[in-house]
């Protein structure tokens, strides 16, 4: 009796490492991390376009004021970026040993590789991740860290923002992580979604507008920069 429940015992610790070392935990690793991923893209665009209302500043300050009885000044968004770290840690390395297992499973390449559903997106998830893990880097040096930035100076985010994208490189340098992110996001939620049931047209409809439109929500802030917009 006791043998019996130290070895459900051992069986129940070594579930989370099963789990992992299976395709299919690898999988929904991908896709709870996507999520996570997803949801903050999007708070953090709706965020971005605070400056179409002047008050990206403030946006600033009430996110680092959030919680901060409990967790202290800035420590909801440290908190934030943790969890995005663990996220973005998990989520890679999981894409990294799927892509190993499935190019094990078949060393010898096809003779003919057929047209597959996911189109440019699916056959352009690795490099756009490498250009958008690229970008994250830029982006934390220049916009959070300010070592980058023309401008630089802590908790300035509009006159931050104003800096970098009044120069066009800067722009195009965005726009191509921005539009790399929206055929990850395309592809990835497809695959979700499909995963989840969803019919083919109906999920790829759907991937196609929520990518779109963070791409365009994205977008709209260094265009209406560099255009004068906003000043």
């Amino acid at each position: 009796m006791a043998l019996t429940l130290q070895r459900g015992s051992l069986g129940r610790q070594g579930f989370p490492r099963r789990l992992w070392s299976s395709t299919v935990g690898k999988k929904a690793v991908m896709a709870v991390t996507g999520g996570i991923l997803l949801a903050y893209v999007v708070a953090h665009m709706v965020g971005n376009l605070t400056i179409f209302l002047g008050d990206i500043d403030g946006y600033g300050v009430f996110l680092r004021r959030l919680l901060a009885p409990v967790l202290g000044h800035g420590g909801f968004v440290w908190v934030i970026r943790v969890v995005l770290l663990l996220a973005v840690v998990l989520h890679m390395t999981a894409a990294i040993q799927l892509a190993r297992r499935a190019a094990r499973a078949r060393p010898v390449g096809y003779a003919r590789r057929p047209r597959v559903q996911g189109g440019y997106a699916a056959r352009t998830m690795r490099w756009g991740g490498v250009i958008i893990a690229l970008f994250v880097v830029y982006h934390l040096l220049d916009l959070t860290a300010g070592v980058l930035n023309p401008h630089g100076v802590e908790g300035q985010i509009h006159a931050n923002v104003i800096a970098d994208f009044q120069h066009w490189y800067v722009v195009a340098a965005y726009t191509l992580a921005v539009v790399a992110l929206g055929l990850h996001l395309r592809h990835g939620m497809w695959s979700a979604l499909r995963s989840l049931g969803r019919a083919p047209g109906a999920s790829s409809v759907m991937a196609l507008v929520v990518s779109v439109g963070i791409t365009v929500g994205f977008l709209s802030v260094p265009y209406a920069v560099l255009f004068g917009i906003v000043r």
